[in-house]
This record gives structure tokens, C-alpha cells and sequence, in this order.
């Protein structure tokens, strides 16, 4: 069957976007910078007059959308929860968010910088939307339609990822009064928004990823897709049906994904794991964004932070795995071979120490690096296959139907070399921490789990509170209260950034912290 003249439009127009106008996308400007300096607004005037025009808003949303990805965006959440030890080297980085103690306040960096890094980004999305929406030549409107695609799927994201850090985890009973984050939708440099209540944020969310759903609807997937497609649309709604409790439709869609004509591919021998993890040249994302060795690298760098002195590479980690972590899998598993090692000495406080466990599955792509230590670097990927097999099997466990998450979950379980189990929910959650540890999905699953009830409470707050060492590394990690030893209760929710409040009084606090 011939594609249809509309499908044949859209792909040339993916065709020119992603690769014809490389030099403008990609080649001539550094991609981090550019949003900020070239995404512009006239309520007046129709900013887009040329292909070109487009195509460099394009370039500014994906930086944006790309900018929110990996570093302290994934690295807060990950440190916060169970996962990790600080090592006595850690110089108080992610400090008080590892602990969420008294430190851990309005005032906090790692907060500000999740709230402001988004809402930047949503504000560049706005312009791009608002931009699109005055097309009205004939020529530049299909394109102009993409595009509006492209920033409404990262508008969607942003805000899910907004909500599941600073709102109340999604209760269909609380839902209409839980307050969530600012809905702003429209540049308004003026605008002062209250904070909008989880229903309306989850609602705006739906939204986004259905007009995305239609504008997109031609984009068809691809591993390692650079820009957002119809599985990307697909596997974010998965996620949005997953958070509100509609679980049987959550499965379905993230099975659609699975079953895409894309072709992606779990990782199943350590050769491809290498490939998918080291090299960034596997066949799991669903959308992995442009990088090259000069512009477009970002990492999750502290978990590794590779150094070299005359004795040779070493591991200057600010946070090693704890025990729960370690122990979480089976030995056989290509994901303990793959993204742990031992390979060079722990240094801490001057001194090399062997046969410490760290955790390197960011460790960096070579092709990344410009020099022969590892440095971190990857392209980020945003969207990933085995996300979708978690969320289908979440989903039918949550709906009762534990024989079809068993088969789900085996299949991940079976590709990663992992002794299957069953399809209860204490199996899903353990998969869930054993697959995306260092993705920042961590602290949205224990809220969502806590909330629901849906494992074990006792279990899983204990290891939250109590983080013990790996075996060996007692005396390389910080201990005692806040760090092997805490309390949680209010921090799930993160606090509203103090300045936020500061430039904005209509903005009120979340409960358990100070208003500044």
C-alpha cells in the first residue's frame, strides 16, 4: 500500500527538520545557549516567515526540552532516595537533598534549579506554540504544525515531570484540591500564577500529549529518534495513565509502544549492553537526543567522576551504591555486570582503596570524550523501551491481572539475564529500582506506591531510612543521621523554591517547610 500524500508530506518534512537544514539545527550554534537568545515572541507580527524561521524555533525547543534532561534534573532524585551513599569525599554536593534534613529548605539549589530549569524551557514551548498557532501561509503550515507538535509533547513532559516532584502523587479522591505546580501556558512575562491543583496539571498534561497525538500522528518511531514521535507521544501518555490510576489503559498503551513497527530492542547479551550503555548505539530509546563531542553532551557524572595520577584511573565518586542496591540483583544479571564495576581504586581523601562497588552505567560514551578518561559523557536519552515493559506490567498488577504482568515483566527479566518471578506488585516494584536506577524515576514510584498502598510500606520505607553500606565501603561513607540513618515524611514533596515565592506571592509553600 502506497503511504497516503499527508504521510509522504510529513516525512519530508521530518527528512528537512532533522537533517536537510543540519547546519542550521545543529552545525552552527551551541545548542545549550541558543533558547535563551533566540526563542522570541510578538503579539503583533507572524514570526515565522521562512522555513528557516522554523526550523530554528525547532532547534530552540529541543535544546530546551533536552536541557531538563540528566545532571542534577536525575541526580537529586536519585541521591534523595535509597540508592546511593555519599562517600566522605562528596564535599557536601547534593548534600542536603541526600539527607532532607533541616537543610533541606525553600532555599535549596537543587530545588530552584528543577523548578526554574523547567518553567524556562515551558516558556520557550509557549512561544514556539503561540508562534506556530498565527501560521496561516498554506506553504509553511504543515510544517509550522509539527513543530507545534514537537514543543506541546515537551510541554507535556516538563509538566508531568513538574508535578510528580512538587505536587501530591495523583489521588482520584484529592486530586481536584492537592496542589500541584503553576499552569502557565502563555508567555506573560508579567504573569504572577497561583499554583494549580493536580487534577488541572494532569489534565493540562492529557491535553498536550492528545493534540501532540494528532500532530504527530505521521512521525513514525525509530530507535534513537532525535526528535519526539508518534511511540514517544505514546509512551509518555503511558506514563500519564499509569500516574492517574487508569491502569488497564496505561498497559495497553505501553504495549502498543513494545509492539511498535519501529523494531526497538531490549539489550540481551553484554555486547549490546555495551553498545546501548557505554557507546549510545543500541536499539532501546525511543527518543535519544543529538549530542556530538563538542556541543550537545551532558551526563550524570557523580557517580563515577573518573580521575588519573601517576597511579593510574581512579574513581572519584561523590555516591556509591548502598547495599539494598547491590543486593537487589541477581549476579547473572547483565545490568550488575554492565553498569557496576570495580574496574579502577575508589580515591578518597587522597588515598586509593580496591574492590569498592560504583555505579557506571553513566560512566561515558568514548566517542563523548576528548581526552583518554572517561568523562561522563552521553547523549541523553529521554524515552527508553524497557520503561514501557515496567509500566505495562505496573498496569496490569494494579488492575488484578498479575498472570499478563508476569509475562511482561518475565520478558524484561529474560532479555536482561534476570531469574524470572512473579507478577505481583513486590516484583514490579523491585523491577522498577533494579532497571531505572540513575533515570531520576524513583522518587515517582515510591510516591506512587506509598499512596497507593500497592507494596509493602514497611519494606520500602525502611530502606529509604535506613541506607546501609555496601559491605566493605564502612568507613568510605558518611553515616549516622541523614545519611545511613533518616526520617521521611513531608519531603516526598519538595518545597517551592523560596525566590519563586519571592517574585511571586501568589505562589503558597508545600506543607512541612517554611514559606522562605
Amino acid at each position: 500500500m502506497f503511504l497516503s500524500e499527508v504521510t509522504k508530506m510529513k516525512k519530508f518534512i521530518r527528512n528537512i527538520l532533522v537533517g536537510g537544514l543540519a547546519v542550521t539545527l545543529f552545525g552552527s550554534c551551541n545548542l545549550d545557549l541558543f533558547p535563551t537568545t533566540a526563542l522570541l515572541y510578538d503579539e503583533d507580527g507572524v514570526q515565522f516567515q521562512t522555513l528557516e524561521d522554523i526550523s530554528t524555533f525547532q532547534n530552540g525547543v529541543l535544546a530546551s526540552y533536552r536541557a531538563v534532561q540528566y545532571g542534577s534534573y536525575m541526580q537529586s532524585i536519585e541521591v534523595m532516595c535509597d540508592g546511593f551513599n555519599a562517600t566522605t569525599g562528596f564535599g557536601n554536593n547534593y548534600g542536603s537533598i541526600h539527607r532532607v534534613d533541616e537543610t533541606f529548605t525553600p532555599s535549596d539549589e537543587y530545588a530552584e534549579t528543577m523548578w526554574a530549569g523547567h518553567y524556562s524551557a515551558i516558556k520557550n514551548y509557549n512561544i514556539a506554540i503561540a508562534n506556530c498557532m498565527k501560521v496561516t501561509d498554506e506553504d509553511l503550515k504543515p510544517y509550522a504544525d509539527l513543530l507545534m507538535g514537537i514543543a506541546t509533547f515537551c510541554r507535556a513532559s516538563s509538566y508531568l515531570t513538574l508535578t510528580r516532584v512538587f505536587g501530591n502523587d495523583y489521588n482520584p479522591g484529592t486530586a481536584s484540591t492537592d496542589l500541584s505546580v503553576p499552569l502557565v501556558l502563555e508567555f506573560d512575562i508579567n504573569a504572577k500564577p497561583a499554583r494549580a491543583t493536580v487534577q488541572q496539571v494532569y489534565d493540562q498534561i492529557l491535553t498536550d500529549l492528545e493534540a501532540a497525538e494528532n500532530l504527530l500522528a505521521d512521525v513514525e518511531g525509530e530507535p534513537r529518534s532525535q526528535i519526539p514521535t508518534i511511540d514517544a507521544v505514546k509512551a509518555l501518555m503511558a506514563r500519564y495513565y499509569l500516574d492517574v490510576e487508569e491502569y488497564e489503559i496505561a498497559a495497553d498503551i505501553a504495549d502498543e509502544v513494545i509492539n511498535s513497527e519501529a523494531g526497538y530492542e531490549l539489550s540481551s547479551t553484554a555486547t549490546e549492553m555495551t553498545a546501548e550503555f557505554t557507546n549510545d548505539s543500541g536499539n532501546e530509546p525511543i527518543v535519544q537526543m543529538y549530542a556530538t563531542q563538542n556541543e550537545g553532551v551532558v551526563g550524570n557524572t557523580i557517580f563515577t567522576l573518573v580521575g588519573k595520577d601517576l597511579n593510574g584511573k581512579y574513581f572519584g565518586s561523590y555516591f556509591i551504591p548502598s547495599a539494598k542496591l547491590l543486593d537487589a540483583y541477581d549476579r547473572s544479571d547483565l545490568r550488575y555486570s554492565n553498569w557496576f564495576t570495580t574496574r579502577y581504586p575508589i580515591k578518597m581523601n587522597g588515598t586509593n582503596h580496591n574492590g569498592i562497588t560504583v555505579f557506571s552505567k553513566y560512566i561515558g560514551n568514548p566517542n563523548l570524550q576528548s581526552g583518554t578518561v572517561e568523562a561522563g559523557a552521553h547523549a541523553a536519552k529521554t524515552l527508553m523501551i524497557a520503561e514501557m515493559y515496567l509500566i505495562s506490567a505496573e498496569g496490569y498488577a494494579m488492575a488484578g491481572s498479575e498472570n499478563k504482568a508476569k509475562r511482561v515483566l518475565n520478558k524484561l527479566q529474560a532479555a536482561r539475564g534476570a531469574v524470572p518471578t512473579d507478577g505481583s506488585m513486590e516484583s514490579v516494584a523491585e523491577e522498577w529500582f533494579k532497571e531505572t536506577i540513575g533515570d531520576g524515576f524513583r522518587l515517582s514510584c515510591v510516591k506512587r506506591w506509598l499512596d497507593a498502598a500497592a507494596v509493602d510500606t514497611n519494606k520500602l520505607m525502611d530502606g529509604l531510612e535506613n541506607r546501609d553500606p555496601q559491605p566493605g565501603a564502612s568507613d568510605l561513607v558518611m553515616t549516622g543521621q541523614g545519611y545511613t540513618e533518616r526520617t521521611l515524611s513531608y519531603q516526598f514533596n519538595w518545597p517551592v523554591p523560596a525566590y519563586e515565592i519571592k517574585i511571586n506571592p501568589s505562589l503558597v509553600q508545600n506543607p512541612g517547610y517554611t514559606a522562605i
